[in-house]
């Protein structure tokens, strides 16, 4: 294999690093959908190339040669891959898998229990307001999706500022955002490098619900008061949410302090909303692409390198 099988363990170093930028100045929605796509993309093609490290690794052995009836000559010869980083990828493949299994059977299980709860709450209707003086508001998930607000978070709000933050919510159940949550924390189990780009997903979840919530309302002024008072009358009386809905990190509430910095989301919204940039976006995606590119070139190397192996056996 080329030495461009290894651009799949690189290339997510730099969407770790270029997360926060493209968060910041795609539309958001458009920020949501890349970032993503491109963890799950990024976090394929590197578990990917790791256990086609690993099989390179895998097919210098005596064994694996006699049972596949393989050249180990030839191999060699083939193959510029060292063995120990074959075992080297072997044992970190092995550690991604079970990170990755796990992470998804708790998510799928999270999921669940969230949709069974959403469909326990009082009422029928797709609101459901508490009495509770702990500031929260959250949309769960189901199907379909309920918004969950306490009156602790009512009474902090005026009734203007209430339409935006029920904008918001709505949003969010509308646009299951938590299918991309949870798409780019389960990528970045499968890739520890990726949590950077997880990260930005959650606040450009956050930003596409304020965006939509400051054109609902036709203020921005009004979505950024009502981001910070949310924000102040959650930190001054800890809401106690359902844990599930916590871990699940969709239903965050449209003041929550570990979706993203609310200083920048109330900056954002005092400024104009931001404006596509097709060369950013196209830079993006060709990165991604050639990630992908890689890895499937990776592996037409190696299944290339197996058919020669087969080959020179039978023909000594």
């Amino acid at each position: 294999m080329h030495v461009a099988v290894y651009l799949p363990l690189v290339v997510p170093l730099l969407a770790a690093a270029a997360a926060r930028p493209l968060a910041e100045r795609l539309p958001p929605r458009t920020a949501a959908w890349l970032l993503a796509g491109s963890a799950v993309v990024l976090a394929a093609a590197s578990s990917a190339v790791l256990g086609l490290l690993a099989m390179a690794a895998a097919v210098r052995l005596p064994l694996v040669d006699a049972i596949g009836k393989l050249s180990l000559r030839a191999v060699l010869r083939g193959d510029p891959a060292s063995l120990p980083v074959g075992v080297a990828a072997g044992v970190l493949l092995a550690a991604v898998a079970v990170a990755a299994g796990r992470a998804a059977w708790l998510r799928a299980g999270a999921l669940v229990e969230a949709h069974r709860q959403a469909r326990g709450l009082p009422g029928a209707g797709q609101l459901v307001v508490l009495a509770d003086d702990a500031a929260d508001a959250y949309a769960a998930p189901g199907w379909p999706g309920r918004i969950v607000v306490t009156s602790g978070m009512l009474g902090a709000l005026s009734q203007d500022e209430r339409e935006v933050l029920l904008a918001h919510e709505r949003t969010h159940a509308a646009a299951r955002h938590y299918l991309f949550t949870a798409a780019a924390r389960l990528a970045a189990a499968a890739n520890p490098l990726l949590r950077p780009v997880a990260a930005a997903v959650g606040y450009s979840v956050e930003r596409w619900a304020d965006e939509q919530a400051a054109a609902a309302a036709g203020n921005r002024p009004l979505a950024a008061r009502t981001v910070a008072k949310a924000a102040l009358a959650a930190s001054a009386a800890p809401p106690r949410r359902p844990a599930l809905a916590a871990a699940l990190g969709v239903a965050d509430p449209i003041g929550a302090r570990g979706a993203g910095p609310v200083p920048r989301r109330v900056a954002a919204l005092l400024s104009p909303p931001p404006r596509p940039r097709l060369l950013l976006l196209a830079a993006a995606v060709v990165l991604v692409a050639i990630s992908g590119v890689s890895a499937l070139e990776a592996a037409r190397d190696l299944h290339g390198l197996i058919e020669f192996a087969q080959a020179a056996a039978g023909h000594p």
